[in-house]
């Protein structure tokens, strides 16, 4: 968008500057993000709008990818099963059932734990 509005060609169009709050505004709206984020994303590509929208979609692949368990990877087998507190057989038994998103497995889990009933005291006589 043009920052100056005498110059209104294509080159400027394309290019994000954070100074103006109204483009702030239309591109924060248009990758549907935060103003922290795109100044953070314009910071690390900087101002031209495409890359800054590869790098939005780059990372929010990124965080998609946290959030899936990788069965075939020992290391993340390790670390939700600790997270879970389940063995990794529980856990990559769980994974086919309920899919490799995290959270579904954490529902999973917790669905089929059942709750242990209290142990009653013996009176000494």
């Amino acid at each position: 968008m043009a920052d100056n509005k005498k110059k209104r060609g294509g080159s400027d169009r394309a290019l994000i500057a954070l100074k103006e709050p109204y483009e702030v505004r239309y591109w924060c709206k248009k990758f549907k993000v935060t103003p922290a984020k795109l100044k953070a994303a314009v910071k690390a590509v900087g101002r031209s709008s495409r890359k800054v929208e590869a790098y939005l979609k780059f990372q929010k692949q990124k965080d998609r990818d946290r959030a899936l368990i990788a069965v075939s990877q020992p290391y993340e087998l390790r670390y939700w099963s600790k997270k879970f507190k389940v063995t990794a057989a529980k856990l990559k038994a769980a994974v086919k059932v309920a899919g490799r998103s995290s959270k579904k497995v954490a529902l999973y889990l917790s669905a089929q734990k059942k709750p242990r009933k209290k142990k009653k005291a013996k009176k000494a006589a």
